[in-house]
């Protein structure tokens, strides 16, 4: 394995964070908080390697940037999924965590409250993780890092 794996892992993580939150959803919405808990905190773990694995791969490559291959309408759509999926994630990173503790500690009003906001916000950025390495790497590749 290279550093070069490491964008394929990073979209794999958010794929099985996507498919856990979206598994999550579907049993509290039919009452089994078993499940939804065993969901939501695998999502939660599968989040946060993802994290691992994407500050290891921008620290290995040091600053540099993979260049998106596409042109027209599709790079301008490219560049929506990018920069809201980069804020949003950033905001994540506040929202998952507080969530849970809420969850955590039994307060599941407030819990429920925190949920209806960080819900569609984790999903759409582990739905765009995933869209992102698609755009960069397998659909509208550039030469390479630069």
């Amino acid at each position: 394995m290279t550093v070069h794996d490491l964008p394929a892992i990073e979209a794999t993580l958010n794929g099985v964070a996507t498919a856990l939150i979206t598994a999550g959803f579907i049993f509290i919405r039919g009452g089994n908080r078993g499940a939804h808990r065993a969901c939501m905190l695998a999502a939660a773990a599968a989040s946060a390697l993802f994290l691992v694995f994407y500050l290891t791969y921008h620290a290995l490559m040091r600053g540099a940037h993979t260049p998106f291959g596409g042109t027209g309408a599709i790079r301008s759509l490219y560049l929506v999924i990018l920069w809201t999926h980069i804020p949003l994630a950033a905001v994540i990173a506040f929202l998952v965590p507080r969530t849970f503790i809420f969850a955590l500690r039994g307060n599941f009003e407030r819990h429920r409250a925190w949920a209806r906001v960080t819900f569609p916000i984790w999903y759409y950025v582990s739905v765009t993780g995933v869209l992102v390495y698609l755009f960069l790497y397998r659909w509208w590749p550039a030469a390479g890092p630069t």
